[in-house]
């Protein structure tokens, strides 16, 4: 490590520098390439950052750094970083254009999701490179606000073809950080040999070899620690004199050598540098404005500059972290609270707001109403531009500072309510204790326990969750009686997910009361409708609750743009569409909600929402769009740091793929999570799946054993899917009692829905407990609805099982017409486990039919099926790298190895190449 001193080189480094040399060529040779160098305090990341950058002398460099200090303000480490490329704002796409300047706070406007300012920026970093190699440093990460963590985190993990080095440093950390699963170098202390040249070469005069044994045994190769423990030693010392042995950390034994340095320097002196400390902005004209209201000299940083401790350049630069904190620490609270009330003086309340709110905070002697209320609004500009976690901050210390206990507990819940929505429920919890000693209001405490029950459910899933919310809709009515009944929604939601864990309070117990509920705002929002649905069908029955289910539904699928807000309730519309059995509104509520969800950047609701679009795929018979779907929205739940909402999607897909290992050990993992966290629904899903992967190998004993399972409980939306199962295995395996109770049930849970889809499953049923001539018709009614469907998983098992039942009644030629129309249908679909049923039963019928061997033409990876077909269906570059979070120039990379691979030269070929041979998406 370098000490700042001219002519001191990096000792004992030579690796790391190999590493950092084949980062630069091969970003040179237009590569993107991502380094974390970590390391313990002191141990030289900086120092490789800058011999880096020095390295770096063809590429632009922009660089950026953490400041503990400064992590409650939101965006500003990104903000540091981009603001030399900001004249290439106006050339992104309008939607990432707009969420980065509304991040940044150039322009006013609705706050975007906190990837699509990710995605703005990854199109600035790329658009930079257009013009030659672009290297971003960025020190201290762990220090980096909430919002520039996350935004970085997921840029880096973003680039791949654009010729961008990102290179961060950062301490070893204690916990999961936003550059988890980045390539790491990890920079240890130096050994001896290295540490003893480093002492030599910065110590001026004779230094007594039992001296310097010591300082490299006290600095456990700590490069800082080499350079700075000398400095609290005594000439004398250096040439002989011992020192008391000190057992304190390298990093605590270097911040108090600084400590004992600043305190040294004269008073003038130390205030300018508490000044410095207690400001991260770096601003060197804001110092001085400072230092003048303070009545400090012009001369007072001279004592600093000359011991090494600051630089006064551009900007304010201290030596290292751990002097801003001795600067910081060596000062009375007094002298730091009269530092921030300066600092807060000269800060331009137009230009900076929130800073100087933030240093008014600081300089608060106790409770200040006029200083809350400034973090308050503080905390809804912080919220306007997306940075809910730097909201939740300004809140908290406002809830400190607030005098008046009402007012205190009100802005206590809304701190509480900013803290979960910034995904730290244990700090929710703690503000909601803060809150529920205060003088709230009604309606404040009703708030209150909706939100520490959206928290349960967030948190565990369990069977806790439905009595809360509950509780807390019945809290609201009278209060807000709009928000009780979404709250009864919510309360819906979290029963359908107990399902069968569910406890004392079921779906028929919310039912009940959401029913006695106040009537909603008239006309009726399409969750009033939504609720009033549920209500009906679990107290009324079926019967009496799919009309009203089935008008919400319509409702929720026309509606009008601008109500995008509503969305949010997909997860628990597309049940329902099950449970009504509409293909038609299932299809146009997925295909809208992806559709309005990317156009708007609201990652949250699209990742669902692709989960969903990707069932549709697998139910109309395309496997390869259900994939791409499905690793597109896992893509996003790993760049927003979420847990993936796609697990049954892939459980289904893989079972109509008939990959019996990948079934058996999804559905293995998904079993234990659903049980640790009270997820009956999944038991349900997963029972389901096993039924159907075995129904397709015809282990049908298996296939009945799991879809008994499945059907223990009534899963709404769900519990025709399982019957459907269950009568097929159970039929084979000749449990026919089984197989005719599971069709009443069947029969009372389609008839009423009338639809092609739902009478269509009823009588594919049917035909299997059937006979002669009834049996005939109720196949050729099952292949007639089917057919209207488009499920055409559902119309090839049709013709199966009706080829099935031909066969075995001796009518070869019709069977063998019904068996290769299925046999085709699967097989072309990728459905391999019942293809090979029907090739089985065409070669029985003896018809000759090779065994089907799955040849791949090409294999693509999901990113690049996902930019194939994207661009087979007439989307630019542009448009590609918008719907996919990546950079154009990543899209165009995809799009050229996807050319290699199929031999073909232009996107006109791709649709037909896709079309012609089913790929083999593979996971990288």
């Amino acid at each position: 490590m370098s000490d700042g001193h001219p002519g001191l080189g990096l000792h004992g480094r030579s690796n790391e520098c190999e590493t950092l040399d084949r980062l630069l060529a091969s970003v040179e040779e237009g590569h993107s390439r991502v380094l974390v160098v970590r390391g313990d305090a002191g141990v030289g990341k900086t120092a490789l950052l800058n011999w880096l950058a020095a390295r770096a002398s063809d590429f632009r460099i922009v660089r950026t750094a953490g400041v503990e200090s400064e992590m409650e303000l939101a965006f500003a480490g990104v903000h540091q970083l981009c603001a030399p490329l900001l004249g290439r704002l106006t050339r992104l796409p309008a939607p990432q254009r707009d969420a980065v300047a509304t991040a940044f706070g150039l322009s006013a406007g609705q706050a975007r999701d906190l990837f699509l300012v990710g995605l703005g920026v990854l199109g600035l970093l790329s658009d930079a490179a257009g013009d030659g190699p672009l290297l971003c440093l960025v020190d201290d990460a762990q220090w980096l606000d909430d919002a520039s963590a996350q935004v970085l985190g997921f840029v880096a993990r973003r680039l791949l073809a654009e010729p961008v080095a990102m290179v961060f440093a950062e301490r070893n950390p204690s916990e999961e950080t936003d550059l988890r699963n980045l390539p790491v170098m990890t920079v240890a202390g130096l050994s001896d040999a290295d540490a003893r040249a480093l002492l030599d070469a910065a110590t001026p005069g004779r230094l007594d070899e039992r001296v310097r044994d010591r300082i490299v045994a006290e600095a456990n190769g700590n490069p800082l620690a080499l350079l700075e423990l000398p400095k609290g030693l005594t000439a004398a010392e250096l040439a002989g004199g011992f020192g008391r042995p000190d057992a304190r950390p390298v990093a605590n034994r270097i911040e108090q050598n600084f400590l004992l340095r600043v305190r040294a320097l004269p008073v003038e002196t130390q205030q300018l540098l508490l000044a410095a400390a207690a400001d991260p902005v770096g601003d060197v004209p804001l110092l001085w404005r400072a230092a003048e209201l303070l009545g400090i000299r012009a001369d007072a940083a001279a004592p600093a500059e000359t011991d090494g401790l600051i630089e006064l350049g551009a900007r304010v630069r201290f030596r290292h972290p751990l002097a801003r904190s001795a600067a910081y620490r060596a000062a009375a609270v007094r002298k730091r609270r009269e530092i921030h009330r300066a600092l807060a003086d000269v800060t331009d309340p137009s230009v900076d707001p929130d800073r100087r709110a933030w240093h008014r905070a600081q300089a608060a002697l106790g409770p200040d109403e006029a200083i809350a209320g400034e973090l308050e609004r503080s905390a809804d500009r912080a919220q306007g531009r997306g940075g809910i976690a730097a909201a939740a901050a300004f809140l908290e210390r406002a809830t400190d500072l607030t005098p008046d206990p009402a007012r205190r507990g009100a802005r206590a819940l809304a701190a509480a309510q900013a803290k979960f929505e910034a995904g730290d429920g244990n700090a929710a919890h703690e503000l909601l204790a803060a809150a529920e000693i205060s003088p709230l209001d009604a309606l404040q405490r009703a708030r209150l326990a909706r939100l520490r029950a959206q928290i349960v459910f967030a948190q565990r899933r369990g069977s806790e969750a439905p009595q809360l919310l509950l509780d807390a809709a019945r809290g609201l009515e009278g209060l807000d009686d709009a928000l009780a009944r979404e709250t009864y929604l919510e309360a819906f939601a979290a029963a359908i997910y107990a399902g069968r864990l569910s406890g004392r309070i079921g779906i028929r117990e919310v039912a009940e009361a959401a029913r006695g509920a106040p009537q909603g705002p008239v006309p009726p929002r399409p969750i009033d409708l939504l609720m009033d649905g549920l209500a009906t069908r679990f107290i009324e029955g079926y019967d009496a609750g799919v009309p009203v289910l089935r008008r919400a539904l319509q409702v929720i699928a026309a509606e009008e743009p601008g109500r995008e807000k509503d969305l949010r309730w997909l997860w628990l519309t597309s049940p329902i569409a099950f449970e009504v059995w509409d293909n038609e509104a299932w299809d146009r509520l997925t295909a809208r909600a992806v559709t309005v969800s990317r156009a708007s950047g609201a990652l949250a609701v699209l990742r669902v929402a692709l989960a969903y679009r990707a069932g549709v795929s697998i139910l109309t018979g395309d496997f390869p769009a259900a994939s791409v779907l499905l690793h597109e929205s896992d893509a996003i739940s790993a760049a927003t740091g979420q847990a993936p909402v796609g697990r049954y999607a892939w459980d289904l897909l893989a079972a109509w793929q008939g990959d019996e290992s990948r079934v058996l050990h999804m559905t293995a993992t998904d079993l234990k999570n659903a049980r640790e966290r009270g997820e009956g629904r999944m038991i349900g899903l997963v029972g389901n799946v096993t039924a159907l992967l075995y129904n397709g190998l015809g282990r049908y004993g298996a296939a009945l054993a799991a879809a008994q399972r499945a059907c223990e409980y009534e899963d709404p939306g769900l519990l025709g899917w399982y019957l459907a199962e269950l009568i097929e295995a159970a039929v084979r395996s000749d449990a026919l009692q089984v197989a005719q109770d599971a069709r009443r049930r069947l029969e009372a849970h389609t008839i009423p829905a009338r639809t092609d889809w739902a009478l269509g499953m009823l009588a594919r049923s049917s035909a299997l407990l059937s006979e002669g001539a009834a049996a005939d018709a109720l196949y050729r009614e099952a292949i007639e609805r089917l057919g209207r469907s488009r499920l055409v998983v559902h119309l090839a098992r049709a013709h199966l099982v009706y080829g099935e039942w031909l066969r075995r009644e001796n009518r070869r030629l019709d069977a063998r017409e019904q068996l290769r129309i299925a046999h085709e249908m699967l097989s072309r679909i990728g459905a391999e486990a019942f293809a090979e049923r029907a090739r089985r039963e065409l070669v029985a019928t003896g018809e000759t039919v090779r065994k089907r061997v799955m040849e791949t033409r090409y294999e693509l990876t999901a990113q690049e099926a996902q930019v194939a077909r994207l661009a087979a269906d007439g989307h630019t570059n542009p448009e590609i790298a918008s719907q996919l979070f990546i950079s154009p120039r990543t899209a165009e990379y995809h799009l050229r190895k996807v050319f290699d691979k199929l031999g073909i030269s232009s996107r006109r070929s791709l649709r037909d190449a896709l079309r012609d041979a089913t790929p083999a998406i593979s996971s990288a």
